[in-house]
């Protein structure tokens, strides 16, 4: 197992299967007694779906990709010159050649889109970005200037219309390049980021509040009206014995009366018996 190996399986491979196919290659290497490919294994980076779309057709169909990279040599050339109208005219055929590629290509959704030719240009203007892209090897736009370390050696894979298993030979890793411009962008995307989230948790937090409040002022009337249907469920209780006494009295004071009256009517009778 070797590095370049591993990366070219990897970058040509399922994009959804990426890093499960990525742990089981460094744990693989790590079983093999080989810690330090296991642990430049583990810092490959998945690449983002336009990235993906670019390395796929640095693999299938490469002459366009390549023309790219070497217009994008030309501009750099005419710009160096001050070849104004060259420049003009290079810049065009760059947009053309862009726009060609990016219909040629599957559909996909404008926000994808929109990003492969953001990387398409990529491809043009930057010529590390160029050579990671014709290797297959492309991450991301945002972080093309960190990946020099992968190998480039025969850094353009075969055109066989299929996916190759092996992209280069194995050579040592590229020290990277810093770019401090494209650095303070992604600090400046990253303060951007932590402020809109920091402001997102203060929302939270206020909506929070006002919902623990409504929850405490409708857990107090829960509670009042709980307190209110025991008294009212005590009292009924109350009434309803007081209602079997006063029923109990009644028919009571009726088997009484019966009774009195019964026997005075008898008397009545006796009395009357007896003139």
């Amino acid at each position: 197992m070797d590095f370049d190996t591993v990366a070219g399986e990897l970058y040509g491979g399922d994009l959804a299967e990426f890093v499960s196919a990525r742990n089981a290659a460094a744990k693989a290497a790590k079983a093999e007694g080989d810690a330090e490919l296991a642990a430049k294994i583990r810092e490959l980076r998945k690449p983002t779906t336009a990235a993906a779309i670019v390395n796929r057709l640095a693999r299938e169909d490469p002459d366009e990709l390549r023309e790219l990279a070497e217009l994008g040599d030309e501009l750099r050339d005419a710009h160096t010159r001050l070849a104004g109208d060259e420049l003009r005219a290079l810049t065009r055929r760059r947009g053309e050649l862009v726009r060609r590629i990016s219909h040629g290509l599957p559909s996909m959704s404008d926000s994808v889109s929109r990003e492969v030719e953001a990387t398409l240009e990529a491809v043009a203007a930057d010529p590390d970005t160029a050579a990671l892209a014709l290797a297959g090897r492309l991450t991301s736009v945002a972080h093309q200037d960190t990946d020099q370390w992968f190998t480039l050696a025969a850094s353009v894979p075969p055109a066989t219309g299929q996916r190759p298993k092996k992209l280069v030979d194995k050579a040592e890793p590229a020290k990277p390049k810093r770019d401090h411009r494209r650095e303070e962008e992604e600090r400046a995307r990253a303060r951007a980021e932590r402020d809109r989230l920091r402001k997102e948790a203060a929302e939270r937090a206020k909506d929070r509040a006002v919902a623990e409040r409504d929850l405490v002022r409708t857990e107090r009337a829960a509670e009042q009206a709980t307190a209110r249907v025991e008294d009212l469920r005590t009292r009924l209780a109350e009434a309803e014995e007081r209602a079997e006494r006063a029923t109990a009295e009644f028919e009571q004071a009726k088997e009484t009366y019966e009774q009195a009256d019964a026997a005075a009517e008898e008397a009545r009778k006796a009395a009357d018996a007896a003139r």
